[in-house]
C-alpha cells in the first residue's frame, strides 16, 4: 500500500441502542441517524410547501428547496450540524438511496408513458415538437462555440457541448406529467396537446442521449462507442421483443377484473434494480435501464395499474426525499463565488437554450393557428424542468464534465425556470374559460317540442338504474325526443395519457367486434332501443384522473350543446361526505367542480335506493310519485321546467309545493316576478290534470319551511326535486349551520340525508350560470381554492 494513501479511522457504530436514559447518543446509531435524516427532509419540505402554497408552486419546488436547505447551502454550513447529521459514510447511503429513487421514478414514468401516442398525433404537434427542439439546439450550439475559449476544459469538448445543448432543447415527459397533473391540465385540450408534444420531444431526446453517451465513451477508446451501441441494441431487443411479449401473455392469462399475481409484480419491481445493474455494467447509464423497462410494460390495467399503485406511495414519500437530499448535498451556492469567468459562458448557453425553447415553441404554435394565449401557454409548459434535469447534472458530474460550482448554478437555474413558469401557466390557462357562455342552454329555455340533449355521468352499475329511471320520466315521444350522451367515468391509474372513447365512432371505424362496450353501455343501448326512435343513446368512456374528470364532462357538454348534465351520487358516498372537515374536503368530487364550470344546467341525483336489478325499463310500480319544492330563484325555475316535462307523462303523479315568505319579506322584486310568470304558466297548462297537484305554503323562517317539508313526507314519493340555491333568506333563516354539502344546498342536503325518512331519490337542480356568474373562478386565488378541493 502506498504511503500516500489516506486512512480514515472511524468508531464502529452502535449496534444495539438502549436509549438516551442509558447515556447513549442516538446519533451514534447508523439506523437512527438514517431515520432522522428522512424525517428532517420530509418535515422541512412540507414546511416549505406550506409557505409556497399560495404562490401555486408544483411539488418539486419545495422538495428540492428542502434538499438544498439540508445541504452545504443551508444547515450544513454549520460544521457541527454537518458532522453529526452527515458523517463521512452517511453521504454514500444517501447517494445510493437517491439514485434508487431516481431509478424507480423513471420506471414508474415509463410505465405510465404510452409511446404509441407518437403514431396518433397530428402533424401540428409534430411540427411544434421538432421546431421546439431543433431551434434551441442550434442556437445553444452556436453560443457554446462562440464562448468555447472561455469555458472550462472539461465542457468545451464537442460531446459535452452536445450533451448540454440537447438536454436544454428537449422536454422530459417524466417531469411534465406530474406538474401538469398538479396544475389540473391533463384532460383539457391544452393538456392533451402538451402531453403529445412532450412524448415526441422525449423520443427525440432519447436519441440525443444515445448520441451523447456513445460519443462520450468513444472519446478515449473508439471501440467503446461501438460496444455501447451493440449493448444498447441487445438490451432494447431483450426488453421490447422478449420481456414485453411475456408481460402481454401475463395480461391475457389474468382473469378479467382480477389483479395480476403478486409474484409477477414483485419480480418486476425487483427487475428495476436488476436492469439498473445491467445498464450500469454495460455503460448504458444506470437510469436508462429502469426507464426502458417501464416503457416495455403495457400501460393501464391490470399490470401497469397495480405496478403504479404498489410503488407510487413509497416512491414519493421515502425514496424521492433522499433523491432531493442527494441533489441538495451536492449543491453549494457559495462555491460559485470566484468562478464567474468560466461559469458565465455556461450561463449564456443555458439561458439561450431556455429562451429559444420558449420563443420557438410560441412562434411555431402561432404559425399553426393557435391563439396567442394558448401558444404562450404551450411554450411555458414545454419550458418546465425537474427531476430528469437533476439526474442529467449528476451524470455529467460522473463524466467530470461539470464540478460543484457548475452543478450548483445549473440546479438553481432549473429551479428558477420552473418557479417562474408554473404560476404563469395557472394565470394564463383558466380552466373555466372555454365553458363561459352568454347563450342559454337550459331546460327552461328549450322548447318542449325540441330535442332535449342530456349528459349522464355514470361511474358504476349502482348509479345506472337511477339514471335510467330519471331519463324515463322525461316522457320521450315524437313531440318530445331526447338525446342522451352517456359518459362512463373511470379513474386513470397506471398510465399518463387520459383516454376519451367515442364508442359510436369506434364502432363505425372498427365494426361491432372492434368496439369496447361495457355492460353499462350495453344496458343503456337496450334502454334506448326499447323506446324506439324517441330516445337516442350515444356512449362514451373517459379515463382520466379524478381531479380532471370535470373537463371531459364540460367539453362533451360544450361540443354536443346539451342543456342538462346529470351527476349521480350514491347515498353511501353522501353519508361519507358528512362528518369531520377532513372527510368533507377529501370527498369534494366531480359534482362540486361541474356545478361551478358547466356550460349548461346541472342536476345532482342522490339515489337513496339500493337497486339490485339493473334491467332497463323494470320499475317497482306502474305509477311514480314526484314532488317539487319551489323556493324561488333561477334554480327553482329550472327544476319546475323539468317538472313540467314530467307532468306530460300520464303514469306520473306530480305535486308542486311553492314556498312564499310571510308578507313577501326578503323577496327580490324581479326574481319574484319571474317566479310568478313561470308558476302561472305551469299551472294554466296542468290545472286540468288530475295527476298534477299545486300547493302554496307561507312561512316565516327556516324552521317552518322544514316543518312543511316533513308534513309533506308520506313516504310515497319516488323522487324529490328541488333547486340548489334560493335567493330569499327568510325561507331558510336559521338553517345555514346545517349545510355541510354545498353542491346539494340546504334543502337538498336535508332531504337526501338518512335523517329524512324517505326512500325517494333526490334531484338537486342548478340552472346554467352565464359568463360573469362563476364562483371563485375569476381570480387566480379563486382557482387555487378550486384546486385545493382535490388535494
Amino acid at each position: 500500500m502506498s504511503a500516500a494513501t489516506p486512512y480514515i479511522c472511524r468508531q464502529r457504530p452502535t449496534e444495539n441502542l438502549l436509549g438516551v436514559f442509558f447515556g447513549q447518543n442516538p446519533l451514534k446509531s447508523s439506523f437512527a441517524l438514517f431515520m432522522l435524516e428522512l424525517s428532517l427532509i420530509v418535515i422541512i419540505s412540507h414546511v416549505v410547501r406550506l409557505l409556497l402554497k399560495p404562490f401555486g408552486q408544483p411539488r418539486i419546488i419545495p422538495e428540492i428547496i428542502g434538499g438544498i436547505i439540508m445541504g452545504p447551502s443551508g444547515l450544513c454550513r454549520n460544521e457541527k450540524f454537518r458532522t453529526y447529521m452527515f458523517p463521512d459514510n452517511a453521504f454514500y447511503v444517501i447517494q445510493n438511496m437517491g439514485v434508487m429513487g431516481f431509478m424507480l421514478y423513471l420506471f414508474v414514468a415509463g410505465v405510465k408513458m404510452d409511446i404509441s401516442v407518437v403514431k396518433k398525433t397530428e402533424k401540428k404537434q409534430w411540427y411544434i415538437a421538432l421546431f421546439g427542439v431543433m431551434v434551441p439546439l442550434c442556437f445553444g450550439i452556436a453560443v457554446a462555440y462562440y464562448w468555447r475559449k472561455s469555458m472550462a476544459p472539461e465542457i468545451v469538448q464537442a460531446s459535452s457541448i452536445w450533451g448540454v445543448t440537447s438536454s436544454l432543447a428537449m422536454t422530459a415527459f417524466p417531469v411534465l406529467y406530474p406538474i401538469m397533473k398538479e396544475l389540473n391540465l391533463l384532460s383539457s385540450e391544452m393538456g392533451r396537446v402538451a402531453l403529445s408534444i412532450a412524448v415526441i420531444s422525449d423520443v427525440i431526446g432519447m436519441n440525443g442521449v444515445v448520441i451523447f453517451e456513445a460519443t462520450k465513451q468513444g472519446e478515449r477508446r473508439p471501440m467503446a462507442a461501438l460496444w455501447y451501441l451493440v449493448s444498447l441494441v441487445v438490451v432494447l431487443a431483450s426488453l421490447f421483443c422478449g420481456l414485453r411479449r411475456f408481460l402481454q401473455w401475463i395480461i391475457r392469462t389474468t382473469p378479467a377484473g382480477k389483479p395480476v399475481d403478486q409474484a409477477y409484480v414483485v419480480a418486476l419491481l425487483l427487475g428495476v434494480f436488476v436492469i439498473g445493474f445491467v445498464a450500469d455494467a454495460l455503460g448504458l447509464a444506470i437510469a436508462n435501464g429502469p426507464l426502458w423497462l417501464g416503457l416495455a410494460v403495457p400501460d393501464g390495467p391490470p399490470l401497469g395499474t397495480i405496478l403504479v399503485e404498489k410503488s407510487e406511495t413509497i416512491l414519493a414519500n421515502v425514496f424521492m426525499p433522499f433523491s432531493y437530499m442527494y441533489v441538495g448535498l451536492l449543491t453549494d451556492l457559495s462555491s460559485m463565488s470566484g468562478h464567474w469567468n468560466y461559469l458565465r459562458p455556461l450561463l449564456y448557453v443555458v439561458l439561450t437554450g431556455y429562451v429559444m425553447k420558449m420563443i420557438s415553441t410560441f412562434v411555431i404554435a402561432r404559425l399553426l393557428d393557435m391563439t396567442t394565449r394558448d401558444s404562450l401557454t404551450v411554450s411555458l409548459i414545454m419550458s418546465l424542468r425537474g427531476e430528469v434535469e437533476f439526474l442529467l447534472f449528476i451524470h455529467w458530474m460522473d463524466f467530470k464534465m461539470v464540478k460543484i460550482p457548475e452543478f450548483s448554478m445549473l440546479v438553481m437555474l432549473t429551479i428558477s425556470v420552473t418557479t417562474l413558469v408554473a404560476p404563469l401557466i395557472r394565470i394564463l390557462h383558466d380552466p373555466t374559460r372555454p365553458y363561459m357562455l352568454n347563450t342559454r342552454r337550459t331546460i327552461q329555455h328549450t322548447a318542449l317540442d325540441n330535442e332535449l340533449r342530456i349528459i349522464t355521468c355514470i361511474e358504476d352499475e349502482q348509479s345506472l338504474y337511477g339514471v335510467m329511471e330519471l331519463l324515463d320520466l322525461f316522457n320521450p315521444s315524437a313531440s318530445n325526443p331526447i338525446a342522451v350522451h352517456a359518459l362512463r367515468l373511470i379513474e386513470l391509474v397506471g398510465r399518463a395519457n387520459p383516454v376519451f372513447i367515442d364508442h359510436e365512432w369506434e364502432e363505425e371505424k372498427n365494426g361491432p367486434e372492434g368496439s369496447r362496450y361495457s355492460s353499462i353501455h350495453n344496458a343503456l343501448k337496450i334502454f334506448g332501443e326499447a323506446r324506439g326512435d324517441y330516445v337516442k343513446i350515444f356512449s362514451y368512456t373517459a379515463i382520466a384522473p379524478k381531479r380532471c374528470m370535470h373537463q371531459d364532462v364540460c367539453e362533451l357538454a360544450l361540443s354536443k350543446q346539451t342543456c342538462l348534465i346529470i351527476i349521480p351520487i350514491p347515498q353511501v358516498i353522501m353519508d361519507h361526505m358528512k362528518g369531520s372537515p377532513t372527510k368533507k374536503a377529501a370527498s369534494q368530487s366531480l359534482s362540486a367542480i361541474v356545478l361551478n364550470q358547466a356550460p349548461c344546467s346541472v342536476g345532482v341525483l342522490v339515489s337513496k335506493k339500493e337497486y339490485t336489478n339493473v334491467v332497463p325499463g323494470v320499475t317497482s310500480s306502474s305509477m311514480h310519485h314526484y314532488i317539487l319544492l319551489f323556493l324561488g330563484g333561477a334554480d327553482s325555475r329550472e327544476a319546475l321546467s323539468y317538472a313540467d316535462r314530467v307532468a306530460r307523462c300520464p303514469d306520473t303523479s306530480l305535486t308542486v309545493v311553492r314556498f312564499l315568505a310571510f308578507e313577501n319579506e326578503g323577496d327580490i322584486a324581479m326574481e319574484k316576478k319571474l317566479d310568478d310568470q313561470l308558476v302561472t304558466s305551469f299551472w294554466v297548462k296542468n290545472e286540468a290534470k288530475e295527476h298534477v297537484t299545486y300547493r302554496e305554503a307561507v312561512v316565516k323562517n327556516g324552521e317552518e319551511t322544514m316543518a312543511v317539508i316533513n308534513a309533506m313526507n308520506d313516504k310515497s314519493y319516488d323522487l324529490w326535486i328541488v333547486g340548489r340555491d334560493h335567493l330569499n333568506p327568510i325561507l331558510l333563516q336559521g338553517l345555514s349551520s346545517w349545510a355541510e354539502i354545498s353542491e346539494l344546498g340546504v334543502v337538498g342536503e336535508y332531504i337526501a340525508s338518512s335523517d329524512f325518512c324517505s326512500n325517494g331519490s333526490v334531484l338537486v337542480v342548478q340552472q346554467q350560470m352565464l359568463m360573469g356568474q362563476r364562483k371563485n373562478s375569476e381570480s387566480l386565488f379563486g382557482r387555487f381554492l378550486l384546486d385545493d378541493n382535490w388535494k
